[in-house]
């Protein structure tokens, strides 16, 4: 799947988490979750994957089969026991 992301948005990501949105290209999904947690007016999606051999978490919308990624972040432990151990 090809990804897009906001310029601003990846170095807000990149100050916050330390990494570029753009990593998302290379992250293998093993789950992923339509997020309904609030209302954004569009469809999001959570998943979680890993990049170099590490967990991460990524959130994500689809525009015209395109990527838009929000936000890219290594996974929690909790989070890998939830949504990835467990299924």
């Amino acid at each position: 799947m090809e990804i897009e992301f906001d310029d601003r948005k990846d170095r807000s990501n990149h100050a916050k988490h330390g990494n570029s949105l753009a990593r998302a290209a290379d992250m293998e999904i093993l789950r992923f979750v339509d997020d309904d947690r609030r209302d954004s007016g569009e469809p999001r999606f959570r998943a979680w994957g890993l990049i170099d051999g590490e967990m991460y978490a990524l959130a994500f919308t689809l525009r015209n089969d395109t990527g838009r990624v929000i936000s890219l972040r290594r996974a929690h432990d909790r989070e890998i026991r939830r949504h990835v151990k467990n299924r």
